[in-house]
């Protein structure tokens, strides 16, 4: 045994090794939060024990990687939009910390050291946008991209000469390609082959659209070019809004052969999600949770006013913390869809958490033992709030 929380069984220990093998790195978790602890052992020490370097889990600590003592650690401590400091194991205190890749207006999603170089990724109204920088914060340029998708990748070792990425976007698949990290110039290196799905067929728009409260939310919204706005599209309207977790362009089969067919894809990057850092999760949990309803309402709207569609041709769907989305929307303003796709919803929430899991889930949904949350969950609870003398699967409203 290294390293145990016995005080609590909701608390989630995990550890990994420094790539040059030397330190031993231990994370604790409390349930679904995502603020964490951080411990460091010297594994060149026989009898080094686990230290502390973050003793509460006040906020986000990722380690990017090391050089020597110094870490470089990924953290939303004092930025909620994510910045990367380094600290030194020696002396590890706050204030001691150097920021060495300063909270910008996007939001810092991931970030890796590779090749002596911070490769920094960002989530620029919930698309990818890409940096370098050294590790003395200096900004070495931008990594450019295809198009409105989503990069993921940027590994390897602090001497490696290049990295590799992958690029996809909702009309495009997955692609490999290699970054040189001197020249900053990207290559394509592998890339599928589609038999009868063309892309430069189909395009993605990013829209912008304002909530019940005025928040402006992004709506990217994928179709065949050309498509007419006259309100007769069969579209799909898809969102999740939770967990900090952000919905970012991805390659489908399944969405290619609806936009193929003749669909609409619509996916709301409402609140609850990481898309701008942890003020736009915050205000979509535990008894702000209804916001995340008004977006995603108010998608439904623009997508009506704006022509896309009308209410008899409109589908919602979700799954796991999006069916519940897709469970309280559909009852709170069951007129504004012709189908609801909710799969594997969280329906019962006021007991969710006795179920499998599910304990975990109240940090973002909040506790039943708590007043005020137990009134939110009350208030949208889909098994809660079914109406009588309302025909949810009106004919009338099919497409």
């Amino acid at each position: 045994m290294i390293y145990t929380r016995s005080d609590d069984p909701d608390w989630f220990v995990g550890g990994e090794v420094t790539d040059d093998g030397r330190y031993l790195l231990i994370t604790a978790n409390y349930g679904d939060q995502v603020q964490n602890t951080l411990l460091v052992q010297d594994l060149s020490q026989a009898s080094a024990k686990p230290v502390e370097v973050i003793a509460k889990p006040t906020a986000q600590y990722q380690v990017i990687g090391n050089v020597g003592d110094t870490f470089y650690v990924m953290t939303d401590d004092n930025a909620p939009r994510y910045r990367v400091v380094a600290l030194d194991l020696g002396n590890p205190a706050p204030e001691h910390w150097r920021t060495v890749v300063p909270e910008g207006t996007d939001t810092l999603a991931e970030a890796s050291l590779v090749g002596g170089q911070i490769v920094a990724q960002y989530l620029r109204d919930a698309h990818s946008a890409v940096r370098r920088y050294g590790t003395d914060g200096k900004l070495l340029g931008e990594v450019k991209l295809p198009g409105l998708g989503t990069a993921g990748g940027f590994g390897g070792r602090i001497e490696d000469r290049d990295t590799y990425y992958t690029y996809s976007s909702y009309t495009t698949p997955g692609s490999v390609y290699r970054l040189d990290l001197k020249s900053g110039k990207s290559s394509l290196w592998r890339a599928p082959k589609l038999d009868g799905f063309k892309p430069a067929q189909f395009e993605s728009r990013q829209v912008f659209y304002a909530s019940r409260d005025g928040t402006k939310v992004p709506m990217i919204i994928t179709a065949r070019k050309g498509v007419k706005l006259d309100g007769s599209n069969p579209t799909i309207l898809y969102g999740y809004g939770g967990f900090n977790i952000p919905v970012q362009p991805a390659f489908s089969p399944a969405i290619a052969t609806w936009i193929e067919m003749g669909g609409v894809y619509a996916v709301a990057n409402l609140r609850g999600g990481s898309e701008y850092g942890r003020a736009w999760h915050e205000a979509g949990m535990k008894t702000h949770k209804q916001n995340v309803f008004d977006d995603c309402i108010a998608a439904a709207e623009y997508l009506e006013a704006q022509k896309w569609t009308s209410r008899k041709r409109l589908a919602l769907y979700g799954r796991s913390n999006g069916g519940l989305l897709v469970g309280a929307v559909t009852e709170q303003r069951p007129e504004l869809f012709a189908a609801a796709m909710p799969q594997v919803g969280v329906m019962d929430m006021l007991r969710f958490r006795d179920f499998t899991v599910g304990k975990g889930w109240e940090s973002d949904y909040g506790s039943v033992e708590n007043a005020d949350e137990f009134a939110a969950l009350h208030a949208y609870s889909p098994y809660h709030n079914v109406k009588a003398g309302v025909d949810y699967a009106d004919p009338d409203r099919r497409p």
